[in-house]
């Protein structure tokens, strides 16, 4: 399978454009979705950063912390197990088409 120019486009949205084509490629060959290629590359730039120190403090000169940086990697990384945001090659559940059977659900309001 290879990259289309929608999918390299939502990859690159979700992983920055400093992400390697190439291993992008290499990935999707093997993964078959942008969304396990994004999942995976997610994994192991958190992976990475919870390998090195949380904080690093240079006593009057710099202080370091990456906790907010793997806060922010846990909260993309659900989103997109949640399927947020739609990847271009998600399979189609039928949801959004007009053919199928809907069921909405009336409650009545408590009166004031």
């Amino acid at each position: 399978m290879a990259l289309t120019a929608a999918v390299t486009a939502w990859l690159r949205g979700e992983l920055g454009t400093t992400a390697d084509l190439a291993d992008l490629e290499a990935r999707y060959s093997r993964l078959g979705t942008a969304r396990a290629v994004a999942l995976e590359v997610l994994r192991e730039r958190l992976a990475a950063l919870r390998a090195q120190p949380a904080t690093v403090n240079v006593s009057g000169v710099v202080s370091v912390g990456t906790g907010e940086n793997i806060k922010a990697y846990e909260r993309q990384i659900a989103a997109l197990e949640n399927g947020e945001p739609p990847a271009p090659d998600d399979p189609d559940d039928g949801s959004t088409g007009g053919d199928g059977i809907g069921m909405l659900r009336l409650v009545e309001r408590p009166r004031r």
